[in-house]
């Protein structure tokens, strides 16, 4: 018998912060719960990062991890129209665009609900 498991947005199980320069955004991710942690390394990979990306275009997603703080940070390589400088769209800012990761569906046997953040 399986575990049950359910689908909710990345921020149910971590926080984000994120920065730019140019035009590549930083965008990293830690874990609400040390639990969550093998969850987040099976499915916030690169290739599920560019996905959720995929109207930016990146030219690159790079994923650096931080086990011991239970972290990832993700490089996007051009995702903000040519940079903050360059672009006449406010709103592609680095800084904005965590919200467009945390919103990145996660799979999450039922064993770890009690780790998420936010109503059960």
């Amino acid at each position: 018998m399986t575990d049950t498991v359910f689908t909710v947005p990345l921020y149910r199980l971590a926080h984000g912060r994120t920065g730019d320069k140019g035009n590549r955004s930083n965008i990293s991710v830690i874990a609400w719960h040390p639990a969550l942690w093998d969850v987040l390394l099976q499915q916030v990979t690169e290739q599920a990062v560019a996905r959720q990306f995929a109207l930016r275009r990146p030219s690159r997603v790079t994923r650096y991890l931080l086990p011991e703080l239970r972290a990832m940070n993700f490089v996007l390589d051009g995702v903000l129209d040519g940079g903050v400088n360059d672009a006449l769209n406010l709103d592609s800012h680095g800084k904005a665009l965590s919200f467009l990761l945390l919103d990145l569906p996660v799979q999450v046997p039922a064993a770890l609900a009690q780790h998420l953040a936010g109503p059960p």
